[in-house]
């Protein structure tokens, strides 16, 4: 009986302290679980920013930068804004940059800047940097065009006149907030604003009037409005330098000139040659009706021997005949004509 007794005790007692080892155990989870979060529950608490344990743990669970969330939700709550705990963890796992984004809101809510939520995380998802975007429409900044970078320092162009002239401008931009999604980028500005500068100095009647007065160019350019459907506004357009480059017109004038001569030298050569061919078909139409007239006179002793045979020709009319074509053989000679003589060649 005794010994039972001391056996039931023995297991009370064993008992006891596995319940107690449990217990232990499930308290240093908690703690492990809870200690981590415990300061930053309390920081959020004095700040005025609200948030519970069980979000604090629901965000370590989920692999939520629990540190990021609250310190951003701190920051927005003490700049006056209404950011919920949810809304930073939403932006938080589809990869934004929370930090990033409530730092952007409260700039532009100090600037009195139309800028909300949805639109400030959609711009910082599609890739921009939302805090950069406010901080240039607070403080514009300046664009060169062309783009150095790009290998090219001037954007050249030829006025009436035919002169080529090289300009460089500074383009001061703010960001336009509303444009932000869906807008065109810098690389827009720089070509819309190169292209107005060689529209500008395209329809200048001379280069002296661009030189005179090259605020012209800065007139048309934001006359022309080519901040239209891009992320920035243009302020201003500022001419920096123009300089005189060669004389195109002249140079494509020279270039025509030579073109229309190699031209005229070509049909020259043609005519030429096609004169040399005539000469030389006139030539052998020559030969050929001269060897035309030599069967002709072939036919002649033969006619005059016929004429003898049938009575039609006497002694008489023919020596006539031969003394008429030996004076005509005389004169010939004496005038030489076709039928003189040909000196030999050597």
């Amino acid at each position: 009986m005794i010994g039972w007794v001391l056996a039931e005790g023995s297991w009370w007692d064993t008992g006891k302290w596995v319940v107690l080892v449990i217990a232990i155990l499930i308290a240093v989870l908690l703690l492990a679980l809870v200690g981590h979060v415990f300061g930053l529950w309390v920081q959020a608490l004095f700040a005025g920013a609200k948030v519970s344990i069980r979000q604090l743990i629901g965000m370590r669970l989920r692999k939520v930068d629990s540190r990021t969330i609250v310190l951003s939700r701190i920051q927005a709550v003490r700049a006056g804004l209404d950011i919920t705990t949810d809304q930073l963890e939403s932006h938080y796992l589809a990869g934004g940059r929370v930090r990033n984004v409530v730092v952007a809101l409260i700039a532009a809510n100090r600037a009195n800047i139309a800028l909300n939520w949805k639109l400030a995380t959609a711009t910082d998802l599609a890739g921009r940097d939302i805090l950069d975007a406010v901080q240039t429409s607070v403080n514009p900044k300046v664009i060169d065009c062309p783009n150095p970078a790009a290998g090219k320092t001037t954007i050249d162009a030829v006025a009436k006149d035919g002169i080529q002239l090289k300009a460089r401008a500074r383009v001061t931009v703010r960001t336009n907030i509303s444009q932000l999604v869906g807008g065109a980028t810098e690389e827009t500005i720089i070509a819309r604003v190169g292209q107005g500068i060689v529209t500008a100095i395209g329809s200048a009647e001379n280069y002296k009037q661009v030189l005179e007065r090259p605020d012209s160019i800065s007139k048309k350019v934001l006359e022309a409005g080519l901040d239209a459907g891009t992320a920035f506004e243009i302020r201003s357009v500022d001419v920096a330098s123009v300089d005189v480059g060669e004389n195109v017109g002249a140079k494509l004038q020279a270039d025509q000139a030579e073109a229309d001569k190699r031209r005229f030298q070509a049909e020259a050569e043609k005519r030429r040659a096609m004169a040399m061919a005539r000469e030389q078909e006139m030539q052998a139409l020559v030969r050929e009706n001269r060897a035309k007239v030599v069967l002709a006179e072939a036919e002649i002793p033969k006619a005059i021997a016929e004429a003898f045979r049938k009575g039609n020709l006497g002694i008489m009319d023919f020596y006539r005949l031969k003394n008429i074509q030996a004076d005509t053989q005389m004169r010939e000679t004496i005038g030489g004509g076709p039928g003189a003589p040909k000196e030999e060649t050597k």
